[in-house]
């Protein structure tokens, strides 16, 4: 009976142990939920955000693993530990936002993603992600 028991639990713990590592050694990431790279879309541009291994907080909230959503029109990431620029171009979501619309003007844009903690300093590109999308003029 023992002998069995063991031929049981041991593979049970082995694979716990295994998903515990995996979901430990998993990189922190932040994604588009919407729109898909590539889209083309029509005004208001509906974009939702995602982030895995992160907790979303409010700006000037200021812990480890944690921060907010920034969007960056036509621009790129912006590196590690550098503000957040506050413009046209660079939107900060700082109350936790997860999604916005926005008015873009008719052709291709970029669309970067990028994290950044209750400071509004960057993650940087690790914590970021870049889409195109064609926007439709009007017709």
């Amino acid at each position: 009976m023992l002998r069995s028991m063991r031929c049981i639990f041991v593979p049970m713990l082995l694979a716990s142990a295994s998903a515990t590592v995996l979901a430990q050694s998993a990189q922190p990431r932040v994604f588009f939920v919407a729109p898909a790279d590539g889209a083309t879309v029509s005004n208001p541009v509906k974009v939702q955000f995602g982030v895995e291994g992160m907790t979303i907080k409010p700006a000037g909230e200021i812990s480890p693993n944690t921060g907010h959503h920034h969007l960056i029109i036509d621009g790129d990431s912006i590196p590690a530990g550098q503000v957040v620029p506050t413009d046209d171009s660079h939107l900060h979501f700082g109350k936790g936002q997860t999604e916005t619309s926005v008015n873009l003007t008719p052709g291709d844009h970029t669309l970067t993603m990028q994290f950044a903690d209750g400071a509004h300093r960057s993650y940087g590109p690790a914590m970021s992600q870049t889409i195109k999308v064609r926007v439709k003029g009007q017709q």
